[in-house]
């Protein structure tokens, strides 16, 4: 079982969903300040820590693109999980996260309709066959934040290098799906600022139900 931590407003009917790891969890409280500071509606964040991050947000079996840890499949017990927290359909769902905590998120909103947005910021849309995953599913939320430093995709990883590539086609096709989408790149490379990339994801979507 996750470990799962509330901030913010417990009686909001907005409850923000986030996967972390202990680095995330540091610098949770600098994106909840930025999210109050970019807008004003009230939102309970529910944050579950990932034990085993590779496994436990991976939606299939993969190898390992950096490092010597392959990529798991379990991404369908995790989103189980979180599920029984997001019972209460009186409430409003969204769901977000950072890297591969982003590709999961988004990858999740292909499984459920519990989630009306998804904030992926950085998310690692390079994970093998994650774009034609998309291209044979249908989206099963309304918005879709996506966002990616302007420096990620300099790497000589040849997977991680295609990043830009497979996120831009990852807007294109929520989009032929006629959800709304937005694609923000953010300055430099993929460790700069995730407190406030999450920040303004988690906002554009609030921003997209309070304008509906």
């Amino acid at each position: 079982m996750m470990e799962m931590q509330e901030y913010g407003d417990e009686s909001s009917h907005i409850v923000l969903i986030q996967m972390a790891d202990d680095h995330d969890l540091e610098g949770i409280e600098r994106e909840i300040a930025a999210i109050r500071a970019i807008n004003d509606a009230g939102f309970l964040l529910r944050v579950f820590r990932v034990n085993r991050w590779n496994e436990d947000l991976s939606p299939w079996n993969a190898p390992a693109v950096f490092g010597n840890e392959d990529f798991g499949a379990g991404a369908e017990d995790t989103l189980k999980e979180v599920l029984k927290t997001c019972e209460d359909r009186s409430r409003t769902y969204i769901i977000g996260g950072y890297s591969l905590a982003g590709l999961f998120a988004l990858w999740s909103a292909y499984q459920t309709d519990v989630f009306v947005g998804v904030a992926a910021a950085s998310p690692s849309v390079w994970f093998p066959g994650f774009t034609d995953y998309m291209k044979a599913h249908e989206l099963r939320t309304g918005q879709v934040y996506l966002s990616l430093g302007d420096k990620e995709a300099k790497t000589r990883n040849p997977v991680m290098a295609a990043v830009a590539d497979r996120i831009q086609e990852a807007e294109g096709l929520i989009r032929c799906q006629n959800r709304r989408c937005t694609l923000e790149w953010n300055p430099g490379n993929h460790f700069n600022e995730p407190e406030l990339r999450m920040a303004k994801g988690f906002s554009w979507i609030l921003r997209q139900l309070l304008q509906s």
